[in-house]
């Protein structure tokens, strides 16, 4: 199907910083987009060929979305599926496919996909309520320290906890939940995979992130990560196992844990463009985002390579600011060579809120981290 110069269509279902980066790529192939999103002030608004306003998880407004146009992607995991589900019916190409997104939106729904397919993963319990929690507890079947996630609705760091004590318990979403072992992990890595329809398959290299030390928000993500060939290797087949069991078409985010002991294992993953390969805009050969449209329309995939090593740093609202938004001393940081900020357009920042990215781009990867954090020390994200 040829989408360019045409009037032929590539919808996306969701308007945020990963969908405007998508646009980055269509603007330079004139695809023609089309973008649904519940705020009329969404980043990808200025950049897309049409913008439609309404509720990304309304069966109708995703419904009369799909159907004016000939292939619907995602930038966003929360949506209708069951609308998605209908528009394939009709014959509209969606990709990722329903059925991977719905199994990927459960956390719970995930595990056991882990555990069918015998994809290594931390050992893991499902509960109905909190107070199925608490009895847990009270009777010694479960222990602190563990881990939290509601089993829907978590996302970028939210609905995702350490539990360290009933007081912890108290401040939990009361609905379906997961209850995970807490892993001792060595680092925590992530791997981008590609596949579009006619089962060419790429990766990205290995990546490395470091979280937020409260936030549970990635703060840095460094490419190549930091391990030996060994685990890298061991990081790539657990990957690509997770992505062949899915059958995904697009770009797969997988998140993993390299333990003490050289294991891996997954965290989670995530059906679309992601945090961990902003990276790739100015260091690889062929950035994530335009690889995931060279997917989803079913064009050859592009190189992953890198061409030089990079450290990524999210740019996030501080503490104790919302409000229309301030970039303090990004003159500062623009000073600095292989530096280069993205800003995502938000108007208005508040605490955490993801605002924007750095990548900063040098030879050596222990001189880039350094730079990296320059970079977070001397730009801050606050008000008027």
């Amino acid at each position: 199907m040829d989408f360019f110069s045409t009037t032929k269509t590539l919808g996306i279902l969701g308007g945020g910083q990963l969908g405007k980066m998508l646009l980055y790529t269509t603007q330079k192939w004139d695809v023609k987009t089309k973008v649904l999103d519940p705020s009329e002030n969404a980043p990808a608004q200025l950049a897309c060929d049409e913008f439609v306003v309404g509720d990304l998880t309304d069966f109708q407004a995703v419904y009369d979305f799909g159907k004016g146009v000939d292939i619907l992607t995602i930038e966003i995991e929360k949506v209708n599926v069951e609308a998605l589900e209908q528009l394939e019916k009709e014959g509209v190409k969606v990709y990722p496919q329903p059925h991977v997104l719905k199994t990927i939106q459960n956390k719970c729904s995930q595990k056991q996909f882990y555990k069918k397919h015998h994809i290594p993963t931390a050992s893991f319990e499902e509960y109905e309520t909190l107070d199925q929690v608490k009895d847990a507890v009270i009777k010694g079947v479960l222990s602190f320290p563990f881990v939290w996630k509601s089993a829907e609705m978590g996302y970028d760091g939210y609905g995702v906890a350490i539990i360290h004590s009933n007081k912890d318990i108290e401040q939990l979403n009361p609905g379906p939940c997961l209850i995970e072992e807490l892993v001792p992990f060595e680092k925590e890595l992530s791997i981008i995979v590609c596949r579009r329809p006619q089962g060419e398959t790429t990766h990205y290299p290995v990546v490395e992130s470091e979280f937020h030390p409260t936030a549970n928000q990635v703060e840095y993500v460094l490419c190549p990560a930091r391990i030996s060939d060994q685990a890298a290797e061991k990081a790539i087949a657990v990957a690509q196992q997770t992505a062949a069991a899915y059958g995904h078409i697009g770009l797969l985010a997988v998140e993993l844990f390299l333990t003490h002991e050289g294991e891996v294992l997954v965290n989670e993953v995530a059906p679309r463009p992601h945090n961990s390969g902003h990276f790739s805009i100015e260091a690889s050969y062929t950035c994530q985002f335009e690889q995931h449209v060279r997917a989803v329309l079913d064009l050859p995939l592009g190189k992953t390579e890198s061409k030089v090593t990079a450290v990524m740093v999210n740019l996030v609202g501080k503490e104790g600011y919302s409000g229309p938004v301030v970039y303090k001393n990004i003159d500062q940081i623009l000073a600095i060579e292989g530096v280069i900020p993205h800003i995502y357009g938000k108007k208005e920042t508040r605490p955490f809120r993801k605002m924007g990215h750095v990548t900063i781009i040098h030879p050596k990867i222990d001189t880039a981290r350094k730079m990296a954090q320059q970079v977070k020390e001397t730009l801050s994200v606050i008000t008027k």
